[in-house]
């Protein structure tokens, strides 16, 4: 019975596909060999693909509320330029520091505006410079155009992000010495002038009648 089946699929195999049985079973083996391989590349990188998904969605962890600083200082704003994951990613602009560590794929480690974070870049930000020099919040001398880029780069940070704090202005303090200098340095000012105007050619001038007078006038007296 299985031998007159065999025939009979020799037959049917020739008769549709003009091939001999040996050529047919041998290019239906290559045919399962390429598709084997192909399903194995799509799903290993399909596995790949997910896998990568999988990790990003877990690095991507819900950003806590912004937490609101009051004032601080330059020097600790730079604590906050994305190098501390834990901690928000601020940027100040105008002296008003916003959280922007919603748009970390911009202002974090790696991004395009990276060297933003955790300054005051008001003046970068106005000439559209990624100079050391420019990342400041010192805005003298600039032009009416670099203004108005910068008033724009503001409403954008307004609209856009949560204010939670500002940079605290430092002055420099007047010491009791510096002041007691200043007064004596005053003072001695005042008395250097008082003396040339006292020890200055203030004699009254010999009048003619004197510097006329002759030795005969003495003798006569």
């Amino acid at each position: 019975m299985a031998l007159q089946l065999w025939e009979t699929l020799k037959e049917a195999i020739t008769a549709y596909t003009g091939l001999s049985p040996a050529t047919f079973f041998t290019v239906l083996a290559l045919l399962w060999a390429v598709y084997y391989v192909a399903t194995g590349l799509f799903g290993s990188s399909d596995d790949h693909i997910n896998q990568r998904s999988m990790a990003f969605e877990e690095q991507m962890e819900p950003l806590p509320p912004p937490v609101q600083l009051g004032e601080i200082t330059e020097e600790e704003l730079k604590q906050y330029d994305g190098s501390d994951s834990k901690k928000p990613l601020l940027m100040a602009i105008k002296g008003q520091i916003y959280d922007v560590s919603q748009s970390r794929m911009f202002y974090g480690p790696g991004g395009p505006y990276a060297l933003f974070a955790g300054k005051d870049a008001s003046r970068a930000l106005a000439k559209m410079s990624f100079e050391e020099k420019d990342l400041t919040g010192d805005i003298s001398g600039l032009g009416p155009f670099e203004l108005d880029a910068l008033q724009d780069w503001e409403y954008k940070f307004m609209s856009k992000y949560v204010k939670v704090g500002s940079i605290k202005k430092t002055t420099v303090p007047v010491t009791e010495g510096d002041a007691s200098g200043e007064a004596s340095g005053a003072a001695e000012t005042d008395t250097k002038q008082t003396e040339q105007t006292e020890d200055g050619p203030s004699q009254t001038p010999v009048t003619e009648s004197e510097e006329k007078s002759s030795p005969a006038d003495t003798k006569e007296e």
